[in-house]
Order: structure tokens, then sequence, then C-alpha cells
């Protein structure tokens, strides 16, 4: 009996030790072990054994990529308020060095990586305009980076990446913004109508232009074939009629045919009340009118024509 008593005892006494003495890392995290409160060592992911009572462990370290988000409200070098929104990606430095340096260095790692944060956009956002600020975030992001990497990289910490994922002004400047933006549009589309505009009314002239050149090139056509035919008229009347007619008989008939020709010809148009001439008499008197011109307008030119 004794000794059963004596053999559970020292059964439970080993099943201590070994809960004392062993210990289990998960993934992507470290345990930082001390010896009589002295840092000792790092253990990563695995099973892991130390000394019950001597060895202790002080701590875990997630050494997985962290997003920190940071909100800063600063002024631009316009005297702007604009609250900008930076996401920082942060990891613990996955070393012996790294990981005690996170463990013992730092308090507060985040609020102390939020304070750089806040310092470095304060540094570098006023000294833009506002419309810098939205074109160059990527410059701004690259500045926090920078800074933070040069300065947590001592105590254990790098940085991926800094993301300036919102920047957001104050609402009365952003509908000024949009105003501004508006009104250069409606300008732009006022030149670009005025200039279609232009373009129809010059092509509106181009046209007008080549339709009357068209137009006095038909009627000076026109003129030229009449003048032919009246020519091939005056002929052909003279061989048919042999010498009993003379040149004046043939251009009265011809004047007194196109006479009646126009009339008929105005009456199969709706056209209005017309007063012309419509005796054989007042064809005649027209026919020595518009012969009488003629010989004035000859004679001018002659006396044009000597003066020179």
């Amino acid at each position: 009996m004794e000794e059963s008593i004596e053999l559970i005892f020292y059964v439970v006494l080993g099943l201590l030790f070994l809960k004392g003495a062993l210990y289990m890392v998960k993934q992507k995290h470290a345990v930082v072990i001390e010896r009589l409160g002295k840092f000792n060592k790092v253990s990563k992911a695995g099973l892991h054994f130390k000394i019950p009572v001597i060895d202790k462990i002080s701590g875990s370290v997630n050494l997985r990529v962290r997003e920190l988000p940071v909100e800063v409200e600063t002024k631009t070098k316009d005297d702007v308020f604009v609250k900008i929104v930076v996401s920082v990606q942060f990891f613990v430095i996955d070393n012996s060095e790294g990981i005690k340096h996170s463990f013992y260095e730092l308090n507060n790692p985040e609020q102390q990586i939020q304070s750089y944060v806040f310092d470095s956009i304060r540094s570098e956002v006023p000294l833009m305009e506002l419309d810098d600020v939205f074109a160059q975030k990527e410059k701004i992001a690259q500045a926090i980076k920078s800074e933070l990497s040069e300065t947590m990289r001592q105590f254990g910490f790098d940085f991926i990446k800094a993301l300036v994922t919102d920047i957001d002004p104050d609402a009365k400047v952003k509908h000024s913004m949009n105003e501004i933006n508006a009104a250069k549009r409606m300008k732009e589309a006022a030149k670009e109508e005025a200039a279609a505009a232009k373009i129809r009314v010059v092509a509106a002239a181009e046209a007008d232009a080549e339709s009357k050149r068209l137009a006095g090139e038909g009627i000076a056509q026109q003129r030229i074939a009449i003048a032919n035919g009246l020519k091939e008229s005056v002929e052909e009347v003279k061989l048919a009629m042999e010498e009993h007619v003379t040149s004046q008989d043939i251009m009265n008939m011809l004047f007194m045919t196109q006479h009646y020709e126009t009339i008929s010809k105005l009456s199969e148009n709706n056209t209005s009340t017309i007063f012309m001439p419509y005796s054989p008499d007042n064809v005649g008197d027209l026919q020595m009118q518009i012969q009488s011109s003629l010989i004035a307008v000859n004679s001018m030119k002659n006396k044009k024509e000597s003066k020179k």
C-alpha cells in the first residue's frame, strides 16, 4: 500500500515537471523565455523544453503583418484643414534580436507608431496645397514609410507600406471645389459650342458662295446657249427665205416668238398678276429699247477705250 502511494506521488510529480518543462508555440508567433528574470532566448513555432521554476515564459510576440489605421487632421499650405487617414502595414522583424527589441524596448508599440505617423504627416502636408495633397498622396505615403522604417527598425519593427486611404477636406471646401470644376467644364463646353457654331457659319458661307458661283456659271452658259441659238436661228431663216427677208425682219420675228413663248411659260406656273406688253407693237417698242440700250453701252465702251 505504501509502495502504491509512493508510485502515484512520483507519477504526479513527473507530470507536473513535464507540464512545467514543455511548452508549445503556435505558427507565426514567438515566445520570449526569461531565466531568473533575465532574457534567455526566443522560441518559435513548435514544441520546446524549459527548466521549471528557473525558466519562465515572459510573453508572446505576433509575427504576422498587422495594419494600424491612423486619422490625422492637419492644415495645407493654402490654409485648408483636411483629415487624412493612413493605414500603416508593419511587422516584427523575424529574428532573435528583432523579437527581443520589439518585446522589451517599446511599452505600447501601436501608440508610438501612431505618434510617428502624426509627426510625419504634419511635417509633409503643410508644405503642399490641397490639390497637390490629392495628386501626390504617394509622396506622402512614401515619406511616412521612410521615416517609420528608419526610426522603428532599431526597436524591432519594419514596414511594408503606408497607404493614404482617405483625404477629406471640410464640406464647404469640397462644395467650392465642385463648383470650380463645374465652372471649368461649362467654360470648355461654351468654347466647344462656339467653335462648332463658327464651323457651321463658315460651312454655310462656303456653300452659299459655291452655290452662287455655280448659279453664275449656269446663267452665263445659258446666255451663251441662247446667243448661239439665236445666231443659228437667224442663219436658218435666212437660208430658208433667201434674199426676200432682211436681218431686221428676222430679229422682229424672233422677238415676237420669244415674247409669246415667255407668256406661255408664265401661264404654266402659278404666277400672280404680271403687267407686261402683249401686243406686237409693244414688242417692237421693247425691241427698240433693248437695241438702243445695247448701242449706248457699246458707245460708252468705245469712248473709254479711246481715252485710254
